[in-house]
């Protein structure tokens, strides 16, 4: 049994003992806790109100009714979203002016995990300050119960076809060209709420949809992560129905994966460049990603005749790039893309609406499309560290290591082989005793060589 404590909330297994694993006492405690922050940042008022939704998986409803009765007995209204996407209620925040959210979802980790996300008053992630202070006040037990006369109340809203329509709106979403190209779409929402609001989406969008695993039930058919070796049936589907492309979503709808017309994975990794290339076209500004996404983002970006600006990994932190630098679009590598003019967070609605206007006007295939863009390949490896190593000691010999070339250190270690247009990206995990080992370069054979070349000298130093 698992439970991972963070800034943003609790991610766990469902089952097992209270402080081990996703528990109802834990989720109590960290609902509490953050009620306390909620009053805390809101101030003093008559009412609190926060908006709290879940995915589909077959955890959601005990944890759901846990959260709230929590919300109420803490003195907070709740307006209840039921099945609802991340960026969703991250919205509903936003339309309901509360003064926080909660999502119950475990993103792509499988059925057995649960969590909860955790909203400030704009819909976005706690910051780490608040976090922090979160987490202190659980440390401190402080929670605050109101009595009988002061409790909150529960009210139902759904807020599908309100942020349906907030995408629709949007002034860079062209539905004329994208009704008019008549696109036939696969859709995989892997058995979780992309069912309900991705079918909707697009067919208002004038879409044909074929939907497989789009039953909310929360049985996940296969791993929930939307990787290319997860997605064989939408692939096999895609060429079967002669579809002009397939669409993967995870369980709460904030990563968007793409299939090519002939079965062939667009690459997660390209679903930020595409849109951003769009963006970029009708719009100027800046771009940000994290600094173990795809160099496809800045040399796009550059030949837009704008600057890329890299962040530390983590929406929370790009998010904070973005406002800083004032980007027009932003995300990360995995499929997550961010429009800061819907609202900042990752969401699968805005990317699918942005991509079909660009591959509309573009009137291009996917695989046209797709190699129309830098080829680069990654590699990932992790490295086990005993419990008593000095992580920081060995980051620091590898700077040393490699002082001739790029280095940047705001998250880890980034290593930057300009001229080769390649780099290796070294993180310490922030749950296990691990570095992960990210490279990207030109062919799958760099990338592999520098990630190797890199654990081999991590290996010398433990």
């Amino acid at each position: 049994m698992t439970l991972i404590k963070s800034i943003s909330g609790i991610r766990g297994t469902i089952g097992g003992e209270e402080g081990s694993s996703f528990t109802p006492l834990d989720i109590v405690k960290f609902t509490s806790a953050y009620a306390s922050l909620i009053k805390t940042q809101a101030g003093s008022k008559k009412r609190y109100k926060v908006v709290v939704g879940r995915d589909a998986r077959i955890s959601g409803e005990m944890a759901d009714s846990i959260v709230c009765g929590t919300l109420v007995s803490c003195g907070i209204d709740v307006v209840n979203a039921g099945l609802a996407s991340t960026p969703t209620v991250e919205m509903a925040v936003m339309f309901e002016k509360a003064d926080g959210g909660v999502i119950l979802t475990a993103s792509h980790n499988p059925k057995e995990w649960n969590a909860l996300k955790l909203l400030n008053n704009k819909g976005e992630f706690l910051s780490a300050a608040d976090g922090e202070e979160l987490l202190e006040l659980i440390e401190r037990g402080i929670y605050g119960y109101v009595d009988v006369d002061n409790l909150g109340i529960i009210t139902k809203k759904d807020f599908t076809r309100q942020h349906i329509e907030a995408v629709l709106s949007h002034p860079l979403v062209d539905t004329e060209a994208i009704y008019r190209e008549g696109f036939k779409v696969v859709l995989d929402a892997v058995n979780s709420v992309g069912g309900i609001i991705m079918p909707a989406l697009l067919e208002a969008l004038g879409v044909s949809v074929i939907k497989i695993n789009c039953e909310p039930n929360g049985r996940f058919p296969h791993n929930p992560e939307p990787l290319p070796e997860h997605l064989s049936e939408l692939s096999a589907t895609v060429v079967k129905e002669n579809a002009d492309l397939g669409i993967a979503v995870d369980p709460d709808v904030d990563r968007l994966a793409l299939i090519c017309e002939d079965g062939n994975t667009f690459g997660e990794e390209y679903t930020l460049v595409a849109v951003a290339q769009y963006v970029l076209s009708v719009t100027k500004g800046p771009t940000v990603s994290n600094l173990s996404s795809s160099r496809a983002l800045r040399d796009i970006t550059e030949q837009a005749g704008e600057r890329y600006y890299p962040s530390a990994v983590g929406e929370v932190n790009v998010v904070a790039e973005m406002k800083r630098v004032g980007a027009v679009i932003g995300g990360e590598g995995n499929g997550g893309v961010i429009v800061p003019d819907l609202h900042y967070g990752r969401d699968a609605l805005i990317g699918t609406a942005l991509f079909l206007s660009h591959l509309a006007r573009e009137r291009k295939t996917m695989s046209e499309l797709r190699f129309s863009y830098p080829a680069y390949f990654m590699s990932k490896k992790r490295v086990d560290l005993p419990a008593s190593v000095n992580i920081d000691n060995i980051f620091e010999q590898i700077k040393q290591r490699y002082s001739a070339q790029n280095i940047n250190t705001v998250d880890g270690v980034k290593i930057d082989f300009e001229s080769e247009k390649m780099w290796v990206h070294l993180r310490r995990s922030n749950t296990e005793p691990i570095i992960r080992v990210y490279s990207e370069a030109l062919t799958v054979e760099l990338a592999e060589k520098i990630s190797q070349e890199v654990v081999n000298e991590i290996n010398k130093l433990i």
